[in-house]
């Protein structure tokens, strides 16, 4: 038995976005150059100063475990199978930022034992900010992420190996398999899309029904029995509740043509509604886990500050959820901390109100920890 679950259980970690470039890499032990090309910041030492105004001084050469703070501890405690997260950054001291685009997120690669130092098994790499400085920024992240272990999913250098799961071997039998993609909503250009011969990202055509066949096809050619199956997208805007009906669309197909067992979904800015369907888990938008955006206004009222790291236990013989837990997480002073109750209450209200047109709810227990409920038609 694993926690109360027999091991025909998978436990997985998920989250939503880890943005480690710009002033989270500028208070690490390496930091690349600082130089921004955006409208409004030129110099990503100014985010830090931006968090500092706010919540007061933040250390420099911080040593790799502060960023993540007491979610270290969850993840010791809770000991996953997987962990899994979408890298949103560039990871390269040089490269040349995208042309036209306005903002460019890069982390020095000194700076990975960040990833590492919480135990991170898969890395996808579907998103908007992988090419924020070239194609040497995507090469020289593979090769890092590679050289330190890491499973990658959603970026390589043609459409093959974009288009490849991530790997992780379980304890006793199985695999867990992820398929990382990305959609044009969540700002991906469409020149960064793989092709047979050139580098790029698995950015998806579109959300019909022959894209979810063609993920498909490469899952059928994959799973085996006893696996897992994880499709990670990256789409949809940074702010807002709504969740459109081509993505509850497609969602459901990777579900009923795909073979998939559980959609990670990403891009907002904040944790979404999520349901259950079928038995299987759709989680439409993670929200930020890691981020430098302290002090940034103009969307406080949807608490951007405010994360959740999802502990999702599978059955392995059917995929079906088990149980979702939810642990509350500020970001402060670019650290983790565990939310007070207060902003713990605060997450369930807004998940009740955003579930009810999902068939789902949570309820807080008395540490501030969120389990996942659904209406029995959801089973």
């Amino acid at each position: 038995m694993k926690g109360g679950f027999p091991q025909a259980v998978v436990t997985l970690f998920l989250c939503g976005d880890i943005m480690t470039g710009r002033g989270i890499d500028q208070v690490l032990p390496h930091s690349a150059p600082p130089k921004l090309f955006e409208p409004y910041m030129r110099d990503a030492r100014d985010y830090v100063a931006l968090a500092e105004r706010v919540n007061g001084p933040i250390p420099r050469q911080v040593a790799f475990d502060y960023i993540w703070g007491d979610a270290l501890g969850e993840l010791r405690r809770r000991a996953p199978d997987a962990k899994i997260i979408n890298l949103e950054t560039s990871i390269t001291a040089g490269g040349k930022p995208w042309p036209g685009k306005g903002i460019h997120y890069r982390m020095h690669p000194s700076n990975l034992p960040l990833i590492t130092t919480a135990g991170i098994d898969v890395c996808v790499l579907a998103n908007n900010h992988i090419l924020d400085w070239g194609y040497r920024g995507l090469t020289e992240a593979l090769d890092a992420l590679a050289n330190a272990g890491l499973r990658t999913a959603g970026a390589g250098r043609n459409r093959s190996e974009a288009e490849a799961p991530a790997v992780v071997a379980l304890a006793a039998t199985g695999r867990v398999l992820v398929f990382s993609c990305g959609a044009r909503s969540s700002g991906i250009p469409d020149a960064w899309a793989a092709t047979a011969d050139h580098p790029g990202v698995n950015l998806l055509p579109d959300l019909s029904m022959e894209a979810a066949d063609h993920i498909g096809a490469s899952v059928q050619g994959k799973k085996r029995p006893g696996d897992v199956v994880v499709a990670s997208i990256h789409w949809g805007g940074n702010w807002g509740y709504a969740i459109p009906a081509a993505h509850r669309q497609f969602a459901r197909l990777l579900i009923d043509r795909a073979g998939v067992d559980l959609v990670h979904g990403h891009s907002s800015h904040h944790s979404k509604g999520m349901e259950v369907y079928r038995g299987k888990l759709i989680l439409y938008g993670c929200g930020d886990l890691v981020t430098d955006y302290e002090g940034i206004t103009g969307y406080e009222a949807f608490r951007g500050d405010l994360g959740l790291m999802y502990f999702v236990r599978l059955d392995r013989e059917t995929g079906k959820l088990a149980e979702l837990e939810m642990v509350p997480m500020r970001m402060r002073r670019f650290r983790l901390s565990q939310a007070s109750l207060q902003d713990a209450g605060w997450l369930s209200d807004t998940l009740n109100r955003e579930g009810q047109r999902l068939g789902s709810r949570v309820e807080m227990k008395q540490d501030g920890t969120l389990v996942l409920r659904w209406a029995p038609s959801q089973k």
